[in-house]
C-alpha cells in the first residue's frame, strides 16, 4: 500500500478524532453551565456542529460523551507493563506504564480539568468513569502475578493494582482540584512515592 493510499484514511481517522473531540468539549461545556438533567443530547449535537445521528455514531448517550476518552484505552498501558523489565520491582512497573496516559491526559489538561469538576457535580457519572478500568486491571494483575512468578489467585498482584490504581485517581484529581500548577507527572510520582514509602504520616511545622 502506498503513502497515497494511505492518507484518505489518515484523513478520515483526524476527522472522526476532531469530532468525537468536538462532542465531548460540547457535553462538558454545556453540562459544567447548565448541569447535567439540562442538557440534552441534540443540544450536544447543535453544539458541536454536528447532527444527533452522528453523535450516536461515537457515543451511546450523553454520559459516555462526557466521562469516555482515548486516553482512558488501558491497552497501551497493559503492553506497556508487559515490556517492563521484571527486575524493576512491580509498583514501579505500573508507574513506567503509566507514562503515556500522564502524557495524553497532561496535554489535553484543560478538558481534563472540566471533566473532573463536572464529574465531581455529578457523582453518578463516577462509576462509569471507573467501569472501564476494570478489565485493564484484570490484565495487569494477570502480568505482574507472571512477572513475580506467582497464580493470580495469589493476595499480591491485586493489592499492587489497587493501590496503585488508587494513587493514580488520587493524583489525578489533586492536579485539576488544585492551585498547584505542577505537571500531572509531579503529582503521581508523589503518590507513588508515599506508597512506597508506607504511607507515612506528614509532617507538620511546630
Amino acid at each position: 500500500m502506498t503513502d497515497t493510499d494511505n492518507a484518505p484514511t489518515g484523513r478520515r481517522d483526524r476527522k472522526k478524532a476532531q469530532t468525537r473531540a468536538a462532542l465531548t468539549a460540547a457535553a462538558l461545556r454545556l453540562v459544567a453551565e447548565r448541569g447535567l438533567e439540562h442538557v440534552t443530547v441534540e443540544e450536544i449535537s447543535e453544539a458541536a456542529d454536528v447532527s444527533s445521528r452522528t453523535f450516536f455514531n461515537y457515543f451511546a448517550c450523553k454520559d459516555e460523551a462526557l466521562t469516555d476518552d482515548p486516553a482512558l484505552d488501558g491497552n497501551p498501558v497493559v503492553a506497556r507493563l508487559a515490556t517492563v523489565e521484571t527486575r524493576v520491582p512491580a509498583m514501579r512497573a505500573v508507574r513506567l506504564a503509566l507514562d503515556e496516559v500522564i502524557d495524553a491526559i497532561q496535554a489535553d489538561g484543560e478538558l481534563w480539568r472540566l471533566r473532573l469538576a463536572v464529574i465531581a457535580q455529578n457523582p453518578a457519572l463516577l462509576p462509569r468513569l471507573v467501569a472501564g478500568n476494570i478489565a485493564t486491571e484484570r490484565d495487569m494483575v494477570t502480568i505482574i502475578a507472571t512477572r513475580l512468578g506467582v497464580g493470580t489467585d495469589h493476595a499480591h498482584p491485586p493489592l499492587v493494582v489497587a493501590v496503585t490504581s488508587a494513587a493514580f485517581r488520587t493524583a489525578l484529581l489533586r492536579w485539576a482540584s488544585g492551585d498547584d500548577t505542577r505537571p500531572l507527572r509531579d503529582f503521581v510520582d508523589e503518590a507513588f512515592a508515599a506508597v512506597a514509602a508506607g504511607l507515612p504520616d506528614p509532617t507538620t511545622p511546630s
